[in-house]
């Protein structure tokens, strides 16, 4: 059984230390790197900004953020991969992009700066803009575009599930700024039925966890729809007592699938279960307060090779604080009813 008192598994020391590890790997310019000599890509850096945030180290995050808005292209978007100073892949990934509006009104709801969100209203409406005209008239979003503005030909279940919640971030943000944008409702109305009912809208990646407790996470699937979506496909994913795979043909146990997922079963009310893998992925652990970003079972061997990364520190610190409630912003991911609610709940 877990324990009935998260702070034997961590706590705000524990946190700190392990935002202090995503603090030294970032770069000057603001780029936080899978880690060193790696690149970064907007939707991990922006991960590893709400993970300073929560850690309380907040001058960290707002470096984080003035680094997309200098690089944020023309059209409101950000390329795939980054090297400080230099551009390594530019294919522009829709999920990416949106998910800025998801890190801002994080930040935001930490640090109570209003002049924070009104600086960065002018990067989130043009990253928004750029992803719905992603769109198809069906309601799913594309899930890439080359540079020179050519789409790619399908969608992703992941990617459109987690724009779904950054809409909603997006929303929340108008609404604190007393704007309106009732097209974004209707976008992101549209992209949920999409996920909710018509499942061949989306490329097939069943082999991957993400496809499975996205919609979950994200809220799109909540209550007993969502419950009962990740009971359906448990035993394919999880490792009793090891953590969730990264993929289902491989015995690869993950730090941020493991805690993503945690997140899920925390938001449907399975909160002991979400309990249970948050401890596991503990043993990932190391004195500095890194984690492995996975490990092979039986063998216990760490893949990629003695890997740790500002990623994998930023799911931990993120699940830490939906399941203890340690910021204002925890119900981002713990409260599938913390952000505006645009759709009917698939039970309902």
């Amino acid at each position: 059984m877990p324990p009935t008192d998260l702070s034997q598994i961590i706590d705000s020391v524990k946190i700190l230390q392990t935002g202090e590890s995503i603090a030294e790997w970032q770069h000057p310019s603001g780029m936080i790197p899978w880690f060193p000599n790696g690149h970064a890509d907007p939707w991990n850096h922006i991960e590893g900004a709400m993970a300073l945030d929560v850690s309380g180290l907040h001058d960290e995050a707002v470096r984080a953020y003035q680094w997309l808005s200098d690089i944020q292209r023309e059209d409101g978007s950000w390329h795939n991969y980054y090297l400080d100073n230099e551009i390594e892949q530019d294919k522009i990934d829709s999920n990416c992009v949106a998910y800025i509006a998801t890190g801002v009104l994080h930040h935001y709801l930490i640090s109570k700066d209003k002049g924070f969100l009104e600086t960065m209203w002018d990067v989130v409406e043009p990253a928004i803009e750029f992803v719905l005209k992603l769109q198809t008239p069906r309601g799913e979003i594309i899930w890439a575009r080359h540079s020179d503005g050519t789409p790619w030909s399908y969608a992703l279940l992941t990617g459109s599930s987690s724009i779904s919640h950054s809409l909603r971030s997006a929303i929340a943000i108008t609404n604190e700024l007393g704007l309106e944008k009732p097209q974004w409702e209707n976008a992101c109305r549209k992209l949920t039925d999409v996920i909710q009912n018509t499942p061949s809208a989306f490329a097939p990646k069943e082999r991957w966890a993400m496809d499975w407790y996205y919609p979950v996470l994200t809220g799109v699937l909540k209550g007993e729809s969502g419950t009962k979506h990740l009971k359906e496909k448990k035993g394919k994913f999880e490792i009793d007592g090891k953590g969730v795979r990264c993929v289902s043909d491989r015995p690869w146990v993950t730090t941020a699938e493991t805690c993503e997922c945690a997140m899920a079963y925390f938001a449907v009310g399975e909160k002991n279960h979400a309990i249970e893998l948050f401890t596991k992925i503990q043993d990932f652990r190391n004195d500095d307060g890194q984690y492995l970003t996975g490990v092979v079972y039986p063998e216990k061997i760490p893949f990629p090779e003695n890997e740790f990364s500002t990623y994998s520190a930023a799911a931990v610190i993120l699940t830490a604080d939906a399941l203890l409630g340690y910021t204002e912003a925890n119900g981002i991911f713990a409260d599938h009813d913390f952000l505006p609610s645009l759709v009917e709940s698939a039970e309902d």
